[in-house]
């Protein structure tokens, strides 16, 4: 009598609590969680929808909560913002405008629970093969969303990171191929100066660019200057802060100030020459235009490097200016001469700090001193440039030796071919 009081299916299968058949022959599994919520889960087949089961069965022992069920990427994305703290605020705009740019549209759907690694590495490679992304923005990605998986299995959303390790993976397989960073020659540096010196249309740009190869201040460290962050007098520039712009699809176009990241940050910067020059032909030219600071940013105003409006500067209009430059410079000089081989390279704004930092490479600064100008916190960084630019160096001072090993041997040879010199030779000489 038992056995007949069990509930079946339409194919005479028993099944167990929980289990029904609905009226199209699927199946149905409910249950009741501590809290007192109902819960159910639905199949095509009995054999699939007790592999589900099964899977709710360990979900329960190893405490996996229900809502990963439905909960989405973009959902512990949104727990992630409101939890995260320890942050530069720019530096989180820019993880969630990249986010929101990359993420939420297609990958962020995706139930957090279904997520596997080989849906993050098809992600990451149609970011390079569609989207053509650089390898540093897939870098800032992939922080973001091992952060946002690493908080869905702390709080017992997934029992793993899918992102564990991906990122290595595809660059140890060569997804990702980025230019190794360099600076301008000494040659290209004097092309770009000296183009902007003699260029009546660019001469105006003259005075940040040669403060940026002259002093290595980051973009933001630069244009946020002030007047009085100059002291002419002892040759000083002092970096207190950092002017930060944002370009955000909700917020729009603004500018901050920031403390620098770190106390290293904050450090006084000795000035060359060229770059005391530069400064005081901005100066001049400002009073001779009539231009005058029309901004104020957080209270801060009396900026240094300004646009004819009186209107701040900022990265973007930086590296424009240089595409321009560039195109003009290499079309006036390959105009003289066709076969010219010295060119601008395509370089940005950063690559002028780099520039800096391997023209005191080049001069044998000792590397606690680059440090301590690039505002470096940790020396590492400084010691990876050094040794790349010092790499770069050995190869063409050996490069020169070669050819003048060469040159000696050929000269020896030569000696050689012309037989012993003339002359009395004593005997035992040998």
């Amino acid at each position: 009598m038992a056995d007949n009081a069990k509930r079946k299916d339409k194919r005479r299968m028993v099944l167990k609590k929980g289990e029904s058949q609905r009226k199209d022959g699927s199946y149905d599994y409910r249950w009741t969680t501590r809290d007192g919520k109902r819960h159910s889960i639905y199949a095509k087949t009995l054999q699939e929808l007790r592999e589900k089961e099964e899977e709710v069965t360990n979900d329960q022992y190893e405490g996996i909560r229900i809502e990963g069920n439905t909960a989405t990427i973009n959902d512990i994305f949104e727990m992630w913002c409101n939890l995260k703290r320890g942050l530069k605020d720019n530096t989180f705009q820019n993880y969630k405008y990249t986010y929101n740019l990359n993420v939420k549209p297609r990958f962020g759907r995706m139930l957090v629970k279904k997520v596997r690694k080989s849906d993050v590495k098809r992600f990451y490679n149609s970011l390079v093969d569609d989207k053509n992304l650089s390898a540093a923005t897939i870098d800032g990605i992939h922080t973001v969303l091992h952060q946002v998986f690493d908080l869905a299995v702390d709080d017992h959303y997934i029992r793993s990171n899918p992102c564990d390790n991906v990122l290595r993976e595809l660059k140890q397989s060569h997804v990702f191929k980025t230019e190794k960073r360099r600076g301008l020659t000494r040659q290209e540096q004097d092309l770009f100066l000296d183009y902007l010196k003699k260029s009546e249309k660019y001469r105006h740009w003259y005075p940040i660019f040669a403060v940026m190869i002259g002093s290595g201040l980051r973009v933001g460290e630069v244009t946020g200057l002030r007047w009085c962050d100059i002291d002419l007098e002892d040759g000083l520039i002092h970096v207190n802060h950092t002017l930060v712009y944002y370009k955000h699809e909700v917020n729009g176009c603004y500018f901050n100030i920031h403390t620098p990241k770190t106390e290293a940050g904050r450090r006084s910067v000795p000035m060359l020459d060229f770059v005391k020059e530069a400064f005081l032909e901005e100066k001049r030219r400002q009073e001779e235009e009539g231009t005058k600071c029309l901004v104020r940013v957080d209270g801060y105003t009396d900026f240094v490097f300004i646009n004819r409006f009186g209107m701040l500067q900022h990265q973007s209009t930086l590296n424009k200016a240089i595409r321009r430059i560039t195109r003009d410079c290499n079309d006036a000089v390959l105009r003289k001469n066709p076969n010219a081989k010295v060119l601008l390279p395509h370089f940005s704004c950063h690559s002028l700090r780099h520039t800096f930092t391997t023209r005191m490479c080049e001069a044998g600064v000792n590397v606690k001193v680059i440090q301590d100008t690039l505002g470096h916190a940790d020396i590492s960084t400084t010691l990876n440039i050094y040794a790349d630019v010092t790499k770069d160096l050995k190869k063409a001072e050996f490069e020169g030796l070669d050819k003048w090993f060469a040159k000696s041997m050929g000269q020896k040879n030569g000696d050689k071919n012309t037989g012993p010199e003339t002359g009395d030779r004593e005997e035992g000489d040998s």
